[in-house]
């Protein structure tokens, strides 16, 4: 047994430990945290279905839509049912047929005119293959086959109507009447057959304007021909070919030759045998007459009015009726048929569908030839001149009519806002409704007039040939822009208008049977029951009932054919039935109201104009404070979609859409986007260039397009694509600005203010280009001077103390120079790894110079004297202290210019001077890229505390047991930074390489001649020296071409090549420097005795020129010391302390001393002195 609760007891006992509270509080903030996540998820999905995506929501992928239309669950005969047995069965089969004739009207509309329209699209006319045309037409048959039948089906819903109306209104005395018909005016039924006859007369105008259709067609029959002849080749059976055939034949005649309406309309109406009789049917003509002239006097009143809805295409009925009536009864209404083709003149052509125009007066004089006898030419004339003028009126008035309808437009707009923004009031409820009925109403009325204005003027335009102005176009656009703003605004609010619509629709009913129970009180209260009063009666409460529920399509028939029968004997007195009638028509509209917008503010006839779509983006991109206006006309261009799903004659209707699309796209980029990315690349230019001379840009004189307005756009919606402007040409600019500074890497810092002011002017958020920057003296790159080493070594001077090259002339006012900074940067730029490409490159130059080097040394002018020289330096030695005689250097120097001599006065001894120069420039170069190398590392490794201990980064994120992506990345950052240590630890030993390289080949015996280089050395220096000071002293003079206070190049040469011979030893052994100086120390002494001498004397001139000379001599001693300092510094590079021999003894050991693996490898290892 279950215990139902706690006993006293227990009760009792129990005490409060606050446990129970804090669960409690623990779940209501459970509970508090739950509802602000589910409040911020319901956030964000309110957001998503935000319209903040597009400023029209794409009517087709609406995430909720509501569907107003209600649908009849019952049928008609549970609809129809009174007392009145006979009443009912009449009701019911008019209802029926009605239904069916929408039905066909809806099929032909969705299905048979957009498949034929858009036959032979899709294909562009350049590229279409041999025989393309022939299979869209075989895809195209079983179509035709389907549109065949259903114009048979047409046909006889036509016979089974004038039948069915004709056993109504017979004038037979004998026959029963079904019921008494003398006042009973089945209009509705009328209209109806009206629209049937319309939809035959649509699809042959449809088939006479297309030519395409036409051709494909011609061209298919010869293709069966030349099948015919062999079809074994197309491995077709031939007893099939013979039955196709005869369908094609069959097809043709019943379809394409443009005979459907025709072939209908002159179709056996009288049934045979004992059937009804039709065209001897005296009252059936008289009905039918009497109906035509009701119809159309209700239709002519409204044609042309602001309240105009559907009156032309009742027009387009009516003529078809009155050509039905001629076939069937052969008599002409002459008076009716003038008043028909009046018509003309205020609607000169009615737009069928599509681009399919209609016009009456052609479409009269050709079915109804009897009546057209009548007329006389001019009047006819009179209508096509009409017409014309029509044309060129509507063409001047459109620009005005602009402007009308958008203040009306605009206006009604802000009025739906306003009375659907507010509160229901009770106590005004029925006029709140009635505002809000008429103002719907208006919106319809005005999308109408709209769009018959933009149908008919473009199709008029198009189907007479004729150019539009650009004003037109333009003004077209607005309009269409227009139409689409009616449409959207019904689509934003639609929440508000399906709650609106429903309680209207009652008002509306409630007010109708106000109306219709007045009546029945009259009809009741008459107490003489005849039979007709019985019908009368029973059709009032047949209309009662079908008013008592939802507003359906099928109730609505029933309720006007009803009133049909109920409004005969005077039951309604005219000023209550007006207003009655009225109701209906309001009763109508709303209940149809989404799809009326819908049909109205179609714009998929736009696909046989699109030739205009260029014009209007030119107009928007000039007019960019409206940019957000092309919202609209993309929702314009895609209605037609919905109608190319329909096509047949392409394997898929992918194709036919997707050309569509790239034609829109490749319109919409060349017209609009790729116009705006250059002109706002263009302005970006111009405001960062400001300080050139540039075009005036005073916007009071050249004016001024704001460009931003595009950007704020939100994307626009276009078949499965969002384009965003904004997004596009941000794209484009920051592609533009990457490629062009990848291009030129010194205007970075342009880019860079471009893209910032792109950012400040027109808000687009630009991506950083990530590229290595320059600096703007940046110098010359190392890759242009590698690429061109010769060029560079020859071009500038070396400055071995400064670490700098400097340019030996320029034609600009100022010179070039090149340090480590500059080389940092490019290595910077390009990598660590240019470096070593760069020596490689230097290396092959060097060989080529070598080669040079090698064959002055072996020509035998050279080797002769240096050899003399040798042997008389090793004769006199001891005489001479050891020194090599100054005089001898000097004497060589002049004996080589008897050689001969450049055209620009330069001895061979100079050619080879400057050649050792180059050798030292290229050595120069190597140093600095070593520098600059160094300078590189230790600029990206100074964020690292301590270089001695740097932590390893993928241990510590394995302890922490992070994913293997962050491992991978932890490595990468370790080998980085272990590169960086090693690098800016080292620096890499070129000089060492490129000495290693090189010695062995110029210590070997076979260039025994370059033994002989030590003792050019002397000579050199004299020629360099002289050399250098003439350079020197150019600086102070005005020309100063040749001018230059450096040339380090030489000392490295001459260190480098001595290096490579292993001649230092022999080249100190010559005491160079000590002769230099003790021979110029001497002159100084004998010219200061001179000039004791000469003290005396007082002879002005001859002191100037002792002074002079003592000068000159102090110059020249300097000039030598300073060469001697350059080239002590640049042996130290090639450790000029150890010969050959010694250093290969050097590496013996270290060798023996890593094999014995007893002694730490770095205290064998001598340090190598750091390069400047």
């Amino acid at each position: 047994m279950a215990v139902e609760g706690i006993s006293p007891d227990w009760e009792f006992d129990r005490f409060d430990d606050g446990s129970q509270k804090i669960h409690a509080e623990v779940q209501l903030k459970n509970y508090g945290k739950f509802l602000e996540e589910y409040t911020s998820q319901l956030k964000g999905i309110e957001d998503a279905l935000d319209e903040s995506i597009g400023d029209v929501w794409d009517f087709t992928l609406d995430p909720i839509a509501l569907q107003l239309l209600p649908y009849e669950q019952s049928s008609l005969l549970e609809l129809i049912k009174t007392e009145n047995k006979v009443l009912n069965k009449v009701i019911t089969v008019y209802a029926a047929l009605c239904c069916e004739i929408k039905k066909l009207k809806h099929e032909a509309e969705t299905k048979f005119y957009t498949g034929l329209l858009y036959y032979g699209e899709g294909a562009s006319h350049t590229s279409v293959v041999e025989g393309e045309s022939q299979i869209q037409m075989g895809r195209f048959i079983s179509f035709l086959q389907e549109l065949s039948c259903f114009v048979t089906r047409c046909s006889e819903v036509v016979v089974n109507v004038v039948n069915q109306l004709a056993s109504l209104y017979s004038s037979n005395k004998s026959a029963t009447k079904i019921i008494e018909s003398s006042g009973v005016h089945f209009q509705t039924v009328f209209e109806h057959l009206g629209e049937l006859l319309s939809v035959l007369l649509t699809l042959d105008e449809i088939i006479d304007n297309h030519a395409a259709l036409k051709d494909h067609w011609t061209m298919y029959k010869r293709l069966l021909k030349s099948v015919h002849h062999n079809p074994s080749k197309f491995s077709i059976q031939e007893e099939k070919l013979k039955p196709f055939e005869k369908l094609l034949l069959k097809l043709e005649g019943h379809i394409l030759d443009g005979m459907i309406f025709q072939a209908c309309v002159e179709q056996q109406f009288d049934a045979l045998g004992e059937g009804v009789s039709v065209s001897k049917n005296s009252t059936f003509a008289e009905e039918f007459a009497l109906n035509i002239r009701t119809i159309f006097t209700n239709v002519e009143s409204k044609l042309g009015e602001p309240a105009e809805i559907d009156q032309r295409d009742k027009y387009v009925g009516v003529c078809g009726l009155f050509v039905l009536h001629f076939h069937i009864f052969r008599t002409v209404d002459k008076k009716l048929f003038k008043s028909l083709l009046d018509v003309c003149k205020k609607v000169p052509a009615v737009t069928l569908t599509g681009n399919i125009m209609w016009f009456a007066d052609a479409f009269l004089v050709a079915k109804v030839p009897a009546a057209a006898k009548m007329l006389d030419k001019k009047s006819l004339q009179g209508i096509r001149t009409q017409r014309d003028s029509y044309l060129q009126q509507k063409a001047q008035m459109l620009v005005k009519d602009v402007q009308s309808y958008y203040v009306f437009v605009t206006s009604w707009m802000m009025k739906m806002e306003s009375i659907l923004a507010k509160e229901k009031r009770t106590d005004k409820f029925a006029e709140d409704l009635s505002n809000r009925c008429t103002i719907f109403i208006q919106g319809i009325l005005y999308a109408y007039s709209i769009s018959t204005i933009i149908k008919t003027t473009m199709n008029l335009y198009m189907s007479m040939q004729k150019p539009m102005t650009k004003t037109s176009v333009k003004a077209l656009c607005r309009l269409v822009e227009l139409l689409k703003a009616v449409e959207h605004t019904f689509h934003r609010r639609a929440m508000v208008v399906a709650d609106s619509v429903s309680h209207i629709t009652q008002h509306l009913q409630y007010q109708a049977l106000n109306s219709i129970a007045t009546a029945k009180k009259r009809v009741i209260s008459d107490k003489k029951y005849s039979e007709q009063r019985l019908d009368v009666l029973s059709a009032l409460v047949l209309a009662e009932n079908a008013l008592n529920g939802p507003s359906t399509k099928e109730r609505r028939l029933v309720v006007s054919l009803a009133l049909s029968v109920g409004t005969q004997m005077k039951t309604f007195k005219d000023e209550e039935l007006l207003p009655l009638q009225l109701v209906l028509k309001k009763l109508d509209l709303i209940s149809e109201l989404r799809e009326r917008v819908k049909i109205q503010c179609d714009c998929s006839f736009l696909y046989w104009h699109r030739a205009v779509f260029p014009i209007y983006l030119d107009d928007a991109y000039d007019h960019a404070v409206d940019a957000a206006r092309i919202h609209y006309m993309f929702s314009a261009l895609r209605d037609c979609v919905p109608a190319m799903l329909h096509a047949k004659h392409l394997e898929s209707c992918e194709q036919l859409l997707e050309n569509y699309n790239l034609e829109i796209m490749d319109v919409f980029k060349e017209h609009l986007l790729d116009k705006l990315c250059k002109e706002i690349e263009k302005d970006l230019r111009l405001s960062v260039h400001t300080h050139l001379k540039l075009d005036d840009r005073n916007p009071f004189k050249v004016g001024m397009k704001d460009l931003a307005h595009f950007f704020y756009l939100k994307p626009i919606r276009f078949f499965n694509r969002f384009i965003d402007i904004k997004a596009y040409v941000t794209h484009y600019l920051d592609k533009t600005f990457y490629n062009l500074t990848t291009v030129a890497l010194h205007d970075w810092a342009t880019y860079s203010e471009m893209r910032n002011l792109a950012t400040q002017r027109y808000g687009l958020v630009m991506t950083e280009a990530h590229l290595p920057s320059q600096t703007l003296e940046q110098g010359l790159d190392v890759l242009e001077i590698m690429r061109n080493i010769h060029v560079f070594v020859s071009r500038y001077l070396y400055n071995l103390n400064n670490q700098i090259f400097i340019e030996r002339t320029s034609n600009n006012k100022h010179l070039n120079t090149i340090n480590i900074r500059h080389i940092a940067n490019s290595i910077r730029t390009h990598g660590t790894g240019i470096m070593n490409t760069t020596v490689n490159f230097t290396y092959q130059f060097l060989r080529k110079k070598f080669y040079i080097f090698s064959q002055f040394m072996y020509d035998e002018h050279i080797k002769s004297r240096l050899i003399k020289d040798i042997r008389f330096f090793r004769e006199i030695k001891d005489q001479t202290d050891q020194k090599y005689p100054f005089e001898r250097a000097e004497k060589f120097n002049r004996g080589i210019r008897k050689l001969g001599i450049t055209p620009d006065g330069q001895s061979y001894l100079d050619q080879f001077r400057q050649l050792i120069s180059q050798i030292g420039n290229a050595m120069g170069y190597v140093r600095m890229i070593r520098s600059g190398g160094l300078h590189c590392c230790s600029n990206a490794i100074r964020f690292v505390p301590d270089l001695e201990d740097i932590v390893n980064f993928e241990e510590l994120v394995k302890e922490e047991g992070l994913s293997e992506e962050t491992q991978k990345s932890a490595r990468v950052l370790d080998s980085v930074l272990g590169d960086l240590t090693s690098n800016s630890a080292e620096g890499t030993e070129y000089f060492k390489k490129l000495v290693d390289v090189f010695a062995p080949e110029f210590r070997s015996t076979k260039n025994m001649h370059l033994r002989n280089f030590y003792m050019i050395v002397p000579p050199l220096t004299v020629n360099f020296a002289e050399h250098s000071i003439s350079c020197k002293e150019k600086l102070n003079k005005k020309n100063k071409v040749g001018a230059a206070f450096t040339d380090d190049g030489f000392a490295m040469g001459v260190a480098y090549i001595l290096k490579l011979l292993d001649q230092y030893q022999e080249f100190d052994s010559l005491h160079w420097l000590h002769a230099v100086r003790e021979k110029y120390l001497r002159e100084m002494k004998s010219m200061v005795k001179e000039q004791n001498v000469q003290a005396t004397s007082q002879d002005e001139k001859l002191m100037q020129t002792m002074n002079l000379t003592q000068k000159r001599l102090d110059i020249y001693l300097q000039e030598f010391e300073l060469l001697y300092f350059s080239l002590s510094s640049a042996r130290i590079f090639f450790r000029a302390d150890k010969t050959a021999a010694e250093e290969n003894q050097e590496k013996k050991d270290k060798d023996e001393v890593s094999k014995t693996g007893n002694g730490d490898s770095s205290s064998s290892s001598s340090t190598d002195p750091s390069a400047k």
